[in-house]
């Protein structure tokens, strides 16, 4: 405050004025009291300091003096310090949470003063785009957006890969699972684990890439049935009663896109912060407790108290849900064909199927693969040539009901051509 000059806030001019009117006889004390809204007691001793001090009685004494709750320069100095040697380019709130991980407690605020009077952090401004406000789904599970984000996730020198994201609509509950591209394979294993962890959602929302829509006519069975053609994915959806719901646009998955940012910029640096530098070591923080830290701190609680996930149908094996089937006819040494390898139905299958039958190949998640006639599964065995293309497939062919591969013979030559002499 200058000499000659006086700073008021509103509230001291509105008390001067009114002062300045009790002087004059236009109006009492107790009238003041109630125009100003304060006791009789406080009008008093605030017009007492008005006629002995003038306008300057009514100026609040702290004002241009340091606050007695301000920190010391040396904790300043210090928070700085460490935030250039160790957190240079966090933001000021996550900044002062890994600050009070280290025993260092300073208010998010304080820390954003600092960074801003250093120049280390700036104000970013951001122009609003108009839209249409959807509301939140009410229940937990009613709709989970699904997206990938591509990101060079550890570090600028690092390669991009992508991170399957998946938040609640109702809840921001999230679950993320990383992965080198954004496949079809990558997304099942995210909602798989999404359904080990919360139950089958009711829809899933998502953009409209060929993972989840499918960019071909439909075959002539689900002409015949009716059906519009279906991915791999939606495939997998449909068995476990999951809608898909189509996103016309980026901006109406806001949520998951949103969660996005919060992984780039927060999951980026405790990567770094950890050496972390693979993919699995990735998938381990996410599951040893990141995701989880984040839902304490951004997870709300849902506008209705029902949770619309709905546990596993009795009987429905996940290792049969999330895989690739192949259709093949079983020909008539009872063998089938999938990708250069031939496989073997076995003899002792009862009943055993005949040669024009179609054979079901699953392709599963853990690379493993096999047989079904139905629902019911048929012991076979793998042949394979002297080439090694798909030999690691001969240990992963699992026996039935049992992790134990089968045995699985070399022949010197073409298995088809050895069945056929021993059947003459």
């Amino acid at each position: 405050m200058n000499k000659g000059l006086l700073q008021m806030s509103e509230k001291e001019r509105r008390r001067m004025v009114m002062f300045d009117r009790v002087e004059h006889g236009q109006y009492t004390l107790r009238q003041a009291a109630r125009f100003l809204d304060l006791s009789l007691k406080q009008t008093y001793r605030s017009y007492k300091r008005y006629e002995n001090e003038g306008a300057a009685g009514l100026i609040h004494k702290s004002r241009g003096r340091p606050s007695n709750r301000a920190r010391a320069d040396s904790f300043r100095q210090a928070v700085l310090d460490r935030y250039r040697m160790r957190f240079d380019g966090y933001g000021p709130t996550l900044a002062a949470e890994k600050l009070a991980a280290e025993g260092v407690v300073i208010d998010h605020e304080t820390l954003r003063r600092y960074l801003l009077h250093e120049g280390l952090w700036k104000k970013e401004k951001k122009r609003r785009k108009h839209r249409t406000r959807r509301e939140p789904k009410a229940h937990l599970g009613e709709l989970v957006q699904m997206d990938g984000s591509h990101h060079r996730w550890f570090g600028p020198d690092g390669k991009e890969t992508c991170l399957i994201g998946m938040i609640d609509d109702a809840t921001k509950t999230r679950l993320s699972y990383m992965d080198k591209e954004e496949t079809i394979e990558a997304c099942m294993r995210a909602l798989r684990l999404w359904i080990e962890k919360y139950g089958v959602p009711a829809a899933l929302y998502t953009d409209r890439k060929n993972i989840f829509v499918a960019d071909r006519a439909p075959t002539f069975e689900e002409q015949l049935a009716g059906r519009a053609p279906l991915t791999v994915f939606g495939l997998a959806c449909e068995k476990l009663g999951i809608r898909i719901i189509l996103a016309n646009s980026p901006q109406a998955k806001g949520r998951v896109e949103r969660s996005h940012g919060v992984y780039q910029d927060r999951l980026v640096k405790e990567l770094a912060l950890q050496n972390i530098t693979s993919i699995d070591g990735a998938n381990a923080l996410l599951r040893g407790g990141f995701d989880d830290e984040l839902n304490g701190k951004f997870a709300v609680a849902p506008a209705a108290k029902e949770d619309f996930h709905r546990p596993l149908p009795k009987g429905v094996n996940l290792d049969n849900v999330f895989c690739v089937e192949h259709t093949r006819t079983l020909q008539n040494d009872w063998t089938v064909r999938l990708k250069n390898s031939i496989f073997q139905v076995l003899k002792d299958n009862k009943p055993l199927p005949r040669p024009g039958q179609k054979i079901a190949l699953r392709e599963h998640l853990d690379d493993s693969v096999s047989l079904w006639n139905g629902e019911r599964r048929l012991k076979a065995r793998m042949l394979k040539y002297n080439s090694t293309q798909h030999s690691a497939w001969a240990a992963r062919l699992r026996r039935p009901g049992s992790d134990e591969p089968l045995g699985t013979p070399i022949l010197t030559r073409p298995p088809v051509r050895a069945t056929q002499a021993s059947a003459r």
